[in-house]
């Protein structure tokens, strides 16, 4: 399909919040509007309120209206005049509509446009909204182009999942409260949650959990089970179906009973009771979702059941209703895993827990996998649960938010993640099983009508949903994958980009171009050869912590010691997770020679002087990777600075602010990581640029006023080891510093830590002329799980470009104490022009 794009040059725009996302509408300029055709009328072949058709012609005249600047009117009867007609197959024959298409799958749509008549057609209610959608998101990219085409979803399950809490709260949420749940009730307002769906339905969405897998029992109540019906009333419009996430253990903790074994009849009886009653709420209520014996939540094991008996005692409570059941394959046993026993892998769980339960399963269980055999990491290889599954129904589980990967306070557009695995070919019984486009769609092992994906979100109260503007093209991305995995990311990346921010061509190019750099850099100074993230997985999940991955039961281990690193899973020598393959996988992971550099320590447990194949050594990757990503990080505010003028002030200033704090925390993940593994393995730097800071003055080793000299943990979250606070809680002090540096101009850089609890104040001197001010309350700017440490959360850097300095200048940082902010310093940086530190 020819795809015509017109460029505009575009006056400066209103104030945006992002709460319109990618529906902005925004109006086109007037030579664009007048290459349009658009019929007179828009006939919606439903009039229920309720209907998802009858909201595409809301939409269509919405849409349309902010766009072109076209007011249509909606009917709901055919006439002869021009229109845009939207509705079912089936609407469209009782209607004496003649309309021939291809044959359409559930939720498929037929689009056709030709002079001024425009045919949307959907297998079912929300397939014509789609194609609703589809049109509109034409438009508004100014694209003209006379089509006809059918577009069917590769598979039928493409559910959100929400972890909130009742109380309000957000399990790894960056985003404010939920729009769901307040003070341990359903919410009363629900005009938020209409607008979610309406977003979601935008990108072919057709289920939500909307509660937290770590389920509450209490929303079972009557009085929650009514607002649940509230949010589904709200939601069915736009064809979302709302499902709930269970406690296992409910029919003891919440329903009186002294036992919640799935096999017992009271246990069934009270279930199917409950689920009945659920059902007379929500009729369509799309299902539950359940994790079981994982990380302290209660399962079957409990009672020495397997993990089928209790997926499938959810499973015949909901099948008169036709609901499914989404059972979580992230099960394993976070107490007894001990890293000194070499053969122990938290890995292996999934498959070790599932595979001896293939076609066990009732027909409307779906196994719910991530993507990866741990826990949402910077890169992992492929589930190889996938490759078990021969008769039981699965979906891939992905995460939008950003729980290890800089929880949206860090640019990183997922779906090149997510690629690395939807592409990835499990050779089942030596055949093509590429998990995306064979297993998900359910055409590898003639699966019919229950497979998909499933993405964990959390969005909340924030008006740009994910708490950050560009973090939203993950959650239009992950719509478009579940359709066609196939799509390209990048094509995705630029219809998000157009819809967002407008037709301008160097918006495009620019945020396209920042937005594919961003994984590999943010892998590059986090976690690189298939280590994992090295952030604090005791803790937030989200600063550098790399030692924090060993010594315990979690199992995210790393083995690093002063000679090696790494997770031989071998079959010949390790954990045998690399035999968890189909047979020509597996003979690739089980040598370092065959497995790919970037899931090296996946698979290896290996010297660091190993030679990878680029002909570096291991720590010496480690060393210049972390510099090479924060490098990058650093041309990001660079990047997005040109864009003023070009994006309407309110949405470039907030995403300026985060892209400049990403571009200084990302210095604090490069530093943290090398020096550790440098401290770790006493093998310096080639060159020499580890430990080794020319353009920094350490704080310790300035003059200081009610300051003291202290250590941090984790050590190497502090350059040179050390930091200065203030000796009170509410005391002012004074740093400063005589500057040996050739005159010309410089940037000052201030590193210092921003804690929870607390807002210390800062001012920036140089001679006496002050330079700057600033507060320490980054956890009311940004959404990252907040801390009340001084470590590698709370560091962070302010930068005050082109002063110019001369030799003999003294530069002072004044600061006064707040709270549990004692106003913690590290160093100053001067820094010539272009120098990242």
């Amino acid at each position: 399909m020819r795809r015509l794009w017109f460029l505009a040059t575009l006056g400066l725009a209103a104030a945006e919040d992002g709460r319109n996302a990618w529906l902005r509408y925004a109006r086109l300029p007037c030579d664009v509007v007048k290459q349009a055709t658009v019929p007179g009328t828009i006939v919606a072949l439903n009039s229920t309120e309720s209907s998802p058709v009858y909201s595409a012609g809301q939409e269509l005249q919405k849409g349309i209206q902010g766009i072109l600047g076209k007011a249509l009117n909606v009917t709901h009867e055919t006439n002869d005049g021009a229109s845009v007609v939207v509705g079912t197959i089936a609407a469209f024959n009782t209607s004496g509509i003649s309309v021939e298409t291809p044959e359409l799958e559930e939720d498929g749509f037929w689009l056709s446009i030709k002079n001024d008549t425009v045919e949307i057609v959907g297998q079912n209610e929300r397939g014509a909204l789609y194609g609703a959608f589809e049109y509109l998101s034409m438009l508004a990219q100014a694209n003209f182009t006379e089509v006809a085409y059918a577009s069917n979803p590769s598979a039928a399950i493409r559910w959100i999942n929400q972890w909130d809490n009742m109380d309000g709260t957000i399990e790894r949420g960056y985003a404010g409260p939920s729009i769901f749940f307040e003070k341990n009730t359903v919410i009363s307002n629900v005009t938020r949650v209409a607008d979610y769906a309406r977003l979601l339905a935008s990108i072919r969405v057709n289920g939500i959990i909307i509660n937290n897998v770590n389920a509450n029992a209490n929303l079972l109540s009557d009085k929650n089970m009514a607002g649940v019906g509230r949010i589904a009333d709200a939601m069915r419009p736009w064809g979302v179906k709302v499902g709930i996430s269970l406690n296992f253990a409910s029919p003891q903790s919440f329903g009186g009973l002294n036992t919640f074994d799935p096999l017992d009849k009271s246990v069934i009886a009270w279930w199917t009771d409950i689920t009945n009653k659920l059902y007379k709420y929500v009729p369509d209520l799309a299902g539950f979702l359940v994790k079981a014996n994982s990380e302290g939540q209660p399962g079957p094991i409990t009672y020495n059941r397997t993990l089928a008996d209790g997926a499938n005692l959810f499973a015949k409570a909901v099948k008169p209703h036709g609901g499914i059941v989404m059972f979580r394959a992230f099960v394993y046993d976070n107490q007894h895993l001990n890293e000194a026993n070499w053969k122990d892998d938290r890995a292996n769980a999934a498959v070790d827990f599932f595979r001896g339960l293939d076609g066990k399963f009732d027909d409307n269980v779906v196994v719910q996998i991530k993507y990866g055999p741990i826990d949402f990491q910077v890169r992992e290889p492929a589930s190889p649960l996938f490759a078990h599954l021969k008769q039981t129904a699965s979906a891939i589980e992905l995460q939008i938010t950003q729980e290890y990967l800089g929880q949206q306070c860090h640019l990183v557009y997922l779906p090149p993640l997510w690629k690395t695995v939807l592409n990835f070919d499990l050779r089942v019984d030596g055949e093509k099983s590429v998990i995306g486009s064979d297993i998900l769609s359910g055409k590898r092992f003639n699966k019919t009508g229950l497979t998909g994906y499933a993405a964990v979100v959390n969005v909340g109260q924030n008006a740009t949903w994910l708490g950050t503007h560009l973090a939203m093209s993950n959650l239009y991305a992950y719509g478009r994958l579940a359709w066609d995995p196939t799509v390209s990311e990048v094509a995705v990346l630029e219809d998000w980009t157009r819809l967002t921010f407008g037709l301008d061509e160097i918006v495009r190019e620019t945020i396209t171009r920042m937005s594919m750099e961003s994984w590999p850099a943010y892998e590059n100074y986090t976690g690189n050869l298939g280590i994992q993230t090295l952030t604090d997985i005791t803790g937030p999940h989200y600063g550098p912590n790399p030692q924090s991955m060993d010594n315990n039961a979690w199992g995210q281990w790393t083995r690093a010691d002063a000679f090696s690193i790494g997770m031989d899973r071998t079959v010949k020598n390790g954990t045998g997770f690399a035999g968890q393959y189909p047979d020509e996988v597996a003979a690739v992971f089980e040598e370092t020679e065959t497995t790919p550099d970037n899931l090296l320590l996946w698979f290896h447990h290996v010297p660091y002087t190993h030679v990878l194949k680029s002909g570096k050594t291991v720590i010496q990757h480690f060393y210049d990777a972390h510099y090479a990503g924060a490098e990058t990080a650093a041309t990001f505010p660079q990047q997005w600075a040109k864009l003023r003028g070009l994006i309407d002030q309110q949405r470039h200033d907030e995403m300026a602010f985060r892209l400049t704090y990403q571009a200084g925390h990302a210095i604090v993940w490069r530093d943290s990581i090398n020096q550790f593994y440098n401290s770790l393995s006493k093998i310096e730097d080639a060159q020499g640029r580890v430990n080794h800071h020319p353009w920094r003055i350490e704080a310790e080793s300035m003059t200081t006023k009610g300051y003291r000299v202290t250590a941090v943990n984790p050590f190497e979250v502090a350059s040179n080891l050390k930091i200065v606070q203030t000796t009170g809680n509410s005391t002012a002090g004074s740093v400063s510093a005589t500057l040996n540096y050739t005159a010309g101009v410089y940037d000052l850089a201030v590193a210092y830590y921003d804690l929870y609890e607390g807002r210390a104040s800062y001012e920036l001197f140089l001679n006496d002329r002050s330079i700057g001010r600033w507060i320490g309350d980054n956890e009311y700017k940004l959404g990252y799980t907040v801390t009340r440490g001084i470590d590698g959360h709370s560091a962070t850097r302010i930068t005050f470009k082109g002063i110019e300095i001369k030799e003999g200048d003294v530069v002072r940082v004044d600061t006064r104490a707040n709270g549990r902010e004692t106003a913690p310093l590290d160093y100053v940086a001067v820094l010539p022009p272009g120098v990242v530190d």
